[in-house]
């Protein structure tokens, strides 16, 4: 679902400009970052690898690190050997059992095969590791906003505070009558919860959180407004941020990478051999200078009246009031950029002033 309309209100029609979806959209947002909001993310693609050999191959295929903890969540690159992104991952690390290590990978909506092949053939024959695609057997019901913790205290015996259950950590927990595994994790950043639930159990737990979150202003939520609070935030995303020409340094995400790890990994080498030199291309935010102004992505990126790049992702604000872009600058615009540095994007024929940064103050990790 990418919104949920009004009660009442008739599906709004089409338009390049401000679409009459967004202040539906809007208070999605609010929730998300002033109560609390569910989203329906099962769409997350989830691999299960296990076998006697599985750390061995994931961390020769992840930038980061991967010999965690059990129930340890990692965020990775998974690079080429240009040193470019075929995926970005997380990686939840859970108990062995009699086939050995066993890791639960969640990827991207589209990446389910791409990600099943890339890491398939590159399982040696000698290794003992098997991938199997179960997204059809877990849902993903993910709860945003400061209100989170409260919501899920009223439907789990659990101990969900920060001291129990700490950020990128995961465990299982009773959620009314199904044992789900949550995960302290928020995609639009602050506070949340992603909870993995069995497909089966996946209407039952939704109504507890209904049932229990009505008085806390709980709201259903949508793609619309998740993916404009990720680009709010920074978050990077598959296919438009990241692809493989770009490279952890390009794209600002050299957090998801650990090059002094003991083990070797693919694309070390090529990040190794960048090191240090000026970028060819770089991620900046870009913020609109007036509400009026609602861009789609794609839009030219203009300096000095020379086009130095495109947005690779735009949404709506709730912080700033305005648009917000994610896009890449190239050339001599990639020394330029500092916070706060004019420029103008190409919107439909007509040039729009944006201010550019390397990170805009709302970004957190």
């Amino acid at each position: 679902v990418n919104y949920f309309k009004a009660v009442g209100q008739s599906t709004p029609a089409h338009t390049l400009g401000t679409p009459g979806w967004l202040p539906w959209m809007m208070e999605e947002q609010k929730a998300t970052r002033e109560a609390v909001a569910l989203y329906d993310q099962t769409s997350f693609s989830k691999l299960l690898l296990q076998g006697r050999d599985a750390l061995a191959v994931l961390q020769r295929l992840c930038a980061n690190e991967m010999d965690v903890p059990v129930n340890k969540m990692v965020y990775t690159a998974m690079l080429n050997e240009r040193g470019g992104f075929e995926s970005d991952l997380t990686v939840i690390r859970q108990q062995p059992n009699a086939m050995g290590e066993r890791f639960l990978i969640v990827t991207g909506s589209a990446q389910t095969v791409r990600d099943f092949d890339w890491i398939s053939r590159h399982i040696e024959p000698h290794e003992h590791a098997v991938l199997t695609d179960i997204s059809p057997l877990y849902s993903v019901l993910s709860i945003m906003g400061p209100k989170a913790r409260e919501l899920m205290a009223r439907v789990s015996p659990d101990d969900l505070s920060p001291e129990a259950l700490k950020f990128s950590w995961t465990k299982l927990i009773d959620v009314g009558f199904a044992r789900v595994r949550a995960a302290r994790m928020s995609y639009v950043g602050g506070p949340g919860f992603e909870l993995y639930v069995p497909v089966e159990m996946t209407r039952h737990v939704y109504h507890a959180l209904q049932d229990a979150g009505r008085d806390l202003g709980l709201r259903d939520a949508g793609y619309y407004a998740l993916d404009a609070l990720r680009i709010e935030m920074g978050r990077r995303a598959w296919g438009a941020e990241i692809g493989p020409d770009e490279t952890p340094y390009e794209a600002g995400m050299m957090f998801a990478v650990k090059l002094g790890k003991p083990t070797d990994f693919i694309g070390r080498a090529a990040l190794l051999a960048r090191r240090g030199q000026v970028l060819r291309k770089k991620l900046v935010t870009l913020v609109f200078e007036t509400p009026e102004h609602y861009a789609w992505g794609g839009e030219s990126i203009l300096v000095n009246d020379q086009t130095v790049g495109e947005i690779s992702s735009a949404g709506w604000s709730p912080r700033a009031g305005v648009c917000l872009g994610l896009g890449y600058v190239r050339g001599d615009a990639v020394q330029a950029v500092h916070d706060g540095t004019p420029a103008i994007v190409s919107l439909w024929g007509q040039h729009v002033s944006v201010r550019m940064y390397d990170r805009w103050p709302t970004e957190t990790r």
